[in-house]
């Protein structure tokens, strides 16, 4: 039996800088996203979501937590801080976060440029989230004015990788 049985194979996905799903992001995030791997994009045993996120100075993705989700992000640029059940953590270039289900948590740009990540969750889930709240972003296009979340924000969250928080989440200190 020679081992080049191409059934066992899984798929092979290549995406380009310009390709992904590209979304604009609502407040207080602002910024955008791209989607680079998600099982709606290529066919996986184990379904995991990952993408970048850029978000600009002054701004900030809300507090939040995942129920059945384990979160890595990796941070590439720009600097902020990280608030993960109450306790603050500097971001810079290089830091690298695992994050289990069940923690709040938060990302701030604190600096003067734009903090920009990868991040990677499993189960796959927060890719249905950005395609519904953002906004498709062109290659190349300039960011629009700041738009507000959909009114039916919560029902969204439900339905893709959040759990409500109680208290609506900490705003940023």
């Amino acid at each position: 039996m020679s081992g080049d049985n191409k059934m066992d194979q899984g798929e092979v996905l290549i995406v380009a800088p310009e390709e992904g799903d590209n979304y604009w992001q609502p407040v207080p995030a602002n910024g955008h996203i791209s989607v680079r791997v998600a099982p709606h994009r290529v066919a996986m045993e184990h379904p995991f979501a990952l993408g970048t996120q850029t978000v600009p100075p002054g701004c900030y993705v809300r507090e939040h937590l995942h129920p059945h989700h384990d979160e890595v992000l990796h941070f590439i640029s720009g600097k902020g801080k990280a608030v993960i059940e109450g306790e603050e953590h500097r971001l810079t270039p290089g830091v690298t976060i695992f994050i289990g289900k069940n923690r709040r948590h938060m990302f701030v740009n604190d600096g003067d440029v734009d903090m920009h990540w990868l991040w990677l969750i499993q189960p796959n889930g927060l890719e249905g989230f950005f395609r519904e709240v953002g906004r498709v972003k062109n290659h190349g296009e300039p960011a629009p004015e700041p738009f507000a979340r959909p009114a039916n924000v919560a029902e969204i969250e439900r339905r893709t990788a959040f759990a409500p928080l109680p208290d609506g989440g900490r705003k940023p200190t």
